[in-house]
This record gives structure tokens, C-alpha cells and sequence, in this order.
């Protein structure tokens, strides 16, 4: 599927000479973002009087401009019919919540039940999409809140807010340790050494930068706000347990699980069920790839984690 069937060619407009030719063309071809048409220019696929050119290329004004649509073959993945949990759906963006313990993209063994197999279901055209019109992700079992692009102008869209920081994932955590307050990690993750399944702090990893604010602090414990400038692959957890604090029930960073004092074995029971990292993505912020308008949803906290935070209170307050 291509974003357009005519091949027509356009001429640049007389009044526009002067211009960057990226800037022009993004208004010519409204539906394709800027950051799209750059890729296009550096891969040759437009051509100005048959001659490619760069992105920052001045107008003159008359020139014929031919577009070569990349061709998209639709996925092999498998379109499911699953339950899906949906805030938001309109022509352009789908706004759904993930549960825990469900993939978000198929993987090695993992080739059905997961959120992009339902994805696919729900909208058949998303097969069209790369990644099934997913632009983030979320760990198996990190519960929250994921935008789904349903147009590849919305996609575009997407990721740019993503590159520029203007689409806002904000989470909520229970760490280990009592924390005095809030701060920002800034660290550069990448591949661990060893262990090809973990992620590290590493001086030459991508850049990373994780805020962080407390909400309540308990004796053994800390509940936190957190919010994510960049995407790495298990940002949070790999900043926190780099800052000694790593997420409850981690199952890869987390270590052994710190028990609350105060807990009778009713409640310690309750406790040791928790099996997944205490991590929750509650509140999302962006603007609409097609009106512009600032959107937020926000997803209450699971009861899992209501429920830990309940046993931390009680732990605490003796109530």
C-alpha cells in the first residue's frame, strides 16, 4: 500500500522560491510528515527535474517534483481476535490498555496472543503498517496505557512527538528502599555484556534520561512518578536498579524481594504473590496527528499494585 496511487508529478510553487524544499513539500503533501519526506529525499526516492536532492535544498520555484512510494507488503502476523481494552479510537490513533503478562509484539515462540495480534483484528489495514502501527512498547508484564497509529501520516506523526520529546508517557512504580524525594537519572544504557537478555548502564549505550518525583514513602519502600524523555528498552527498571532502588518483583533486576515489616502471614502471603515488576504506565499526553489537539488519558492503578500498596500501608500505619 502506498500513500499515493497517482504518480502524478507536482510542480513547486513560484511564490515559495527561497524555501527549504522539505518544508515545502511537507506542505504540498500534508498527509506525510516532515520527518517522512527527509527520509525520502535522503533515500534518492524524490526527485527534483529527475535529480535527487537534499532536504535542506532551496526552492526555485517551477521545478517538477516525482515521488517514488516506497511499496508496503503486509505482515505475516496473525490477526486475533482478543479482547482489547480501548480509550480511544478515531480514524487516525487507537489508545488502548495493556494488561500484564501480554507481549506487545510477536517474538521468537511467541507468535499469537499478543496486543498486536488483536491490533491486527480490530484493524485489518494495520497490517500495512511496520510494527503493526505500534510506535512504543511496553514490557510483558508492564500494565498501562500504548497509542496505536491507524494511518502511516499518524505513525510519522507519532515517532516525531517521540524524537522531540512532545508526546509524554508518565508511570508509576513501587521501588525498593525508602527514597528521601525526587531526580532524574541520566545514564546511557545498552546490551549487557553477558547476559544478552538484560540491559545495563554502559558508557557507550544510547542516551537515557528518566525523571523521577515520590508520591509516598514507607519504611522499606517508595511508590513513585516517573517520566520518560527518551524509549529505551526497560529504561525504568534498568535506571532505578542503577540508582539502588530496583521495581518490586523484578524478575530480572530486581533481585530478592525486600518484605515490609509489620506484615502478619496473612498479608505476607499476599505479598510473595506478586510476581512481576510493580510497574504501571498511567498517563499519556500527545497531540493528534490530524487535529493537533493536546490529548491525555489516563488508566488507574491495577489492582495488583493496589493491593501492595494497601499491604505497605497497613505495614506501616498498623491499621
Amino acid at each position: 500500500m502506498s500513500d499515493d496511487s497517482t504518480g502524478l508529478p507536482m510542480i513547486l510553487p513560484e511564490e515559495q522560491a527561497g524555501e527549504r524544499l522539505d518544508t515545502v513539500l511537507s506542505q504540498l503533501l500534508p498527509e506525510t510528515s516532515r520527518s517522512r519526506i527527509q527520509a525520502l529525499l535522503r533515500d534518492g526516492r524524490i526527485l527534483v527535474d529527475g535529480t535527487p536532492e537534499k532536504p535542506s535544498a532551496r526552492v526555485r520555484g517551477g521545478e517538477q517534483v516525482m515521488v517514488d512510494w516506497p511499496q508496503i507488503e503486509p505482515s505475516n502476523w496473525l490477526a486475533e481476535g482478543l479482547p482489547l481494552h480501548i480509550l480511544h479510537e478515531d480514524a487516525d490513533i487507537l489508545v488502548l490498555h495493556k494488561p500484564a503478562g501480554q507481549l506487545t509484539h510477536p517474538g521468537a515462540g511467541h507468535a499469537d496472543g499478543t496486543l498486536v495480534n488483536g491490533v491486527l483484528a480490530h484493524v485489518p489495514e494495520n497490517a500495512y503498517l511496520p510494527r503493526g502501527g505500534i510506535v512504543h512498547r511496553l514490557d510483558k508484564d508492564t500494565t498501562g496505557l500504548l497509542v496505536v497509529a491507524k494511518t502511516e501520516m499518524a505513525r510519522q506523526s507519532l515517532i516525531d512527538q517521540l524524537g522531540d520529546h512532545t508526546m509524554h508517557r508518565e508511570y508509576l512504580a513501587l521501588v525498593t528502599g525508602a527514597m528521601t524525594g525526587g531526580g532524574r537519572v541520566d545514564a546511557p544504557i545498552g546490551r549487557h555484556a553477558q547476559d544478552r537478555l538484560r540491559m545495563t548502564v554502559r558508557d557507550d549505550g544510547r542516551p537515557a534520561q528518566t525523571d523521577y518525583r515520590l508520591v509516598e514513602r514507607f519504611p522499606r519502600h517508595s511508590y513513585l512518578r516517573l517520566r520518560l524523555a527518551t524509549g529505551r528498552t526497560h529504561q525504568i527498571r534498568v535506571h532505578m536498579t542503577h540508582i539502588g532502588h530496583p521495581l518490586v518483583g523484578d524478575p530480572v533486576y530486581g533481585g530478592r524481594m525486600t518484605v515490609p515489616k509489620g506484615l502478619d502471614e496473612a498479608g505476607l502471603a499476599r505479598w510473595r504473590q506478586f510476581r512481576r515488576q510493580a510497574l504501571h504506565a498511567w498517563r499519556l499526553r500527545l497531540y493528534h496527528p490530524a487535529s493537533g489537539e493536546l490529548m491525555t488519558w489516563e488508566s488507574p492503578l491495577p489492582d495488583d499494585m493496589t493491593e501492595l500498596l494497601a499491604l505497605l500501608r497497613h505495614a506501616r500505619d498498623g491499621d
